[in-house]
């Protein structure tokens, strides 16, 4: 009686995690639904982690039902143990290690945690299937099991893409923090060809081992984890190798490209260890970052390919020469700059890297309000691969609070150029290149930018006349209707403000 009330409970307990996972389910889909845009994008966040938190609790309540109900030959049950010390050990690292970064981290450092993150995530799925193939696991092993079982299969391909993943990411990570020595990230970008090649041979490698590994599966080879660590090690490799020759300017590309191969390195682990949560839930992160990679290398007007096998862009440190668009520069004041904007119909403000650096958005936001008391209207143009990384400029500017309609992305704004009196460029470069347009011999040409040059007036505010994050000089700086604002972004803005107030 005792085991067949235990097997009632326990299928009660069953359809129960049932419930809960898709109640999770439903709250990833909705929170990634609040994630679409400023306004929402909070209260998104916390409705996903709360189906996070949900996906949590039904996969210990999984784990318990699985093995409760056992008959010993006597007729009690055995509940089999849970270390829950273990998991508060874990748990509780995870918020320490977590939890600061999230709260100090600058706007602009935000790139660099989200890369930082994703490889956490990563790394994370690669020491997942390591468990799974350890002759000492206490759930599964590789040992006598079928070659193509899910179990398998799942774990040897989250091995290697989650591998990648967290090792590429470090890179993205050093890259975007400057913390890389320049002399390894200008070998890597010199000599893309050969880390091609690399790659090629560790992709074959990682694969010839997974194929060894799958075919002593059924053999009993106690031998097989000492596979798992070559293959671990031939895909790390590989995922140093990938990002390393990558340029700055494809940084943003790169990181969603990342988070992309995470999401689906959990959702192979999910498989194998047929936990439903971390299929859907990795399914949904790479489904997701897969669509973003597409959407920013269409607005780079590249393919992936040639963004993953290329080597464009080597940071602010790797800027080419100066001057080479020819013309002369002419610089303006803030008095200047603010007659100009004053007596406008409409102002377009380009926002870029400069502008997160100096986080200027919340006097930006204040001279726009001091625009619009004045009947001028104001609007911000975001260009898709503006900052380094995607919604960069989105998450400045709603962050001072500017409302979400008067944010343009690229296509809807493009047009409005030719009858806006004054474009105020903060900070951008490469997205306001009008050699994208004009030169063939460009190596961004053909990348669809924001058509500032059209404008009537631009305003450039800028440091100095150093290159951007692409390493090539901009012709607008030196166009008729361009001049340029030099200074500290956020003292220029405080400038213009004071200005405008006494007209």
């Amino acid at each position: 009686m005792i085991l067949a009330a235990a097997h009632t409970a326990s299928e009660g307990l069953h359809y129960t995690v049932l419930a809960l996972y898709i109640v999770a389910f439903g709250m990833f889909i909705y929170g990634l639904m609040g994630l679409t845009g400023p306004k929402t994008a909070v209260r998104g966040n916390w409705i996903a982690a709360v189906g996070m938190l949900l996906a949590v609790a039904a996969t210990l309540l999984q784990v318990y039902n699985d093995g409760a109900v056992s008959d010993d030959g006597h007729g009690r049950v055995d509940v089999p143990a849970i270390n829950w010390i273990l998991i508060a050990v874990g748990l509780v690292l995870g918020v320490v290690l977590g939890v600061p970064p999230a709260l100090k981290t600058k706007m602009t450092a935000m790139p660099q945690l989200v890369a930082l993150f994703n490889g956490v995530g990563g790394g994370t799925v690669a020491l997942i299937a390591w468990a799974e193939a350890s002759e000492t696991n206490g759930f599964l092993n590789f040992h006598g099991v079928e070659p193509a079982s899910p179990m398998v299969v799942g774990s040897l391909i989250a091995a290697i893409i989650g591998s990648i993943s967290f090792w590429g990411s470090l890179v993205a990570f050093s890259k975007l923090q400057e913390v890389m020595p320049k002399g390894l990230e200008k070998f890597a970008t010199g000599n893309a060809k050969l880390f091609q090649l690399a790659n090629m041979v560790l992709l074959i490698v990682s694969i010839a081992l997974a194929v060894v590994m799958g075919v002593r599966a059924a053999t009993n080879d106690g031998s097989s984890i000492w596979w798992m660590v070559g293959l671990l090690i031939a895909a790390g490799i590989m995922g140093l190798f990938v990002v390393l020759p990558i340029g700055g300017a494809d940084m943003p590309v790169v990181i969603s490209l990342l988070n992309a191969m995470t999401g689906l390195s959990a959702a192979a682990a999910g498989i194998a260890l047929d936990n439903t949560a971390l299929i859907v839930a990795g399914m949904i992160v790479g489904a997701s970052g897969s669509i973003l990679t597409n959407l920013m290398a269409k607005a780079m007007n590249r393919s992936i390919p040639a963004i993953v096998f290329g080597a464009f862009g080597g940071g602010d440190a790797a800027a080419g020469p100066v001057g080479d668009a020819g013309g002369t520069v002419k610089s303006t004041s803030a008095a200047d700059a603010a007659i100009q904007m004053a007596y406008a119909n409409q102002v377009i403000v380009v926002p870029g890297y400069g502008l997160a650096v100096a986080q200027a958005q919340h006097t930006v936001k204040e001279m726009a309000s001091l625009l619009e008391e004045k009947g001028v209207e104001v609007k911000y143009a975001i260009h898709p691969v503006a900052g380094r990384m995607p919604g960069h400029m989105n998450v400045l500017l709603a962050e001072a609070d500017v409302e979400y309609d008067a944010m343009k992305e690229m296509d809807d704004v493009n047009g409005e150029f030719g009858r806006t009196d004054v474009a105020i460029v903060i900070g951008a470069n490469d997205v306001t290149n009008p050699a994208a347009r004009n030169d063939p011999s460009s190596p961004i040409h053909g990348m669809p930018i924001l058509n500032v040059d059209q404008a009537r007036s631009t305003i450039v505010l800028k440091r100095s006349m150093s290159t951007g994050y692409a390493g090539i000089d901009n012709p607008l700086f030196y166009a008729d209707g361009t001049s340029m604002l030099f200074g500290d972004a956020k003292k220029s803005v405080e400038s213009v403000i004071e200005e405008l107030k006494g007209l």
